[in-house]
């Protein structure tokens, strides 16, 4: 059930043309200096787990996760599938706010997926990162409402770390990514509710059962 209702979602954003997004003209760059690495330790201490992963490891700045199989977050939209059960490192936050990580992992199995999220409770939140959909990562954001909806474009790399950013602004969160961390590329906006605080840092999961699925994050920066 859960490969037919992000195969349409995927389908649809191919017909849409959204899958050509990266030909065009970039029309929302942010440009921003690149972090001193590593600056994702001074955070870790801070954060916890929701749904624990199979494994997880800091090493200085860097953020080692393997993801358990089976695991995914996902709400309602299109075949009735509900999921709550991804991995989330987190810390909360409140009013407006910046946060960055370079995210990367081996992707190899359908649905594969890490990056950010915030997140209220299972019915409200949103993430944004690299998905790997029929064979290839795509750039994936989705916001949830009660129900789901989700977009997707081609990753600016099938092997490189990809920097991500979200941007929350009174209602909004405005998604980012970049590969060097200091021309970033607009993904998407969306309404996110104002209430505080809120839970954010990096998410994964392995939605089709991805064996040995592992993820990193490093450069976490909370502004």
């Amino acid at each position: 059930m859960q490969i037919t209702r992000r195969h349409l979602l995927h389908r649809s954003a191919l017909a849409a043309g959204a899958l050509c997004l990266p030909n065009l003209p970039a029309i929302a760059i942010e440009p921003q200096s690149q972090p001193t690495p590593p600056a994702g330790d001074d955070l870790f201490s801070r954060m916890t787990w929701f749904n624990p992963p199979a494994s997880s490891k800091i090493n200085g700045g860097e953020l080692i996760v393997r993801s358990k199989p089976k695991t995914d977050f996902w709400q309602k939209t299109y075949d009735g599938y509900a999921a709550d059960t991804g991995h989330f490192f987190h810390l909360p936050a409140s009013g407006d706010f910046k946060f960055t990580a370079l995210c990367n992992g081996n992707f190899a199995t359908q649905y594969d997926q890490n990056g950010l999220m915030v997140r209220i409770d299972a019915d409200n939140w949103m993430r944004c990162g690299t998905e790997f959909i029929d064979g290839k990562r795509s750039a994936s954001v989705v916001f949830t409402r009660t129900y789901s909806d989700g977009s997707t474009l081609p990753d600016l790399s099938q092997t490189a770390p990809v920097w991500w950013r979200l941007v929350r602004k009174n209602d909004s969160i405005e998604t980012f990514c970049s590969l060097d961390g200091e021309k970033y590329l607009s993904v998407r906006m969306g309404y996110f509710p104002k209430q505080n605080p809120v839970q954010v840092g990096v998410m994964c999961c392995a939605p089709t059962g991805g064996k040995d699925f592992d993820s990193t994050f490093t450069h976490l920066k909370l502004e």
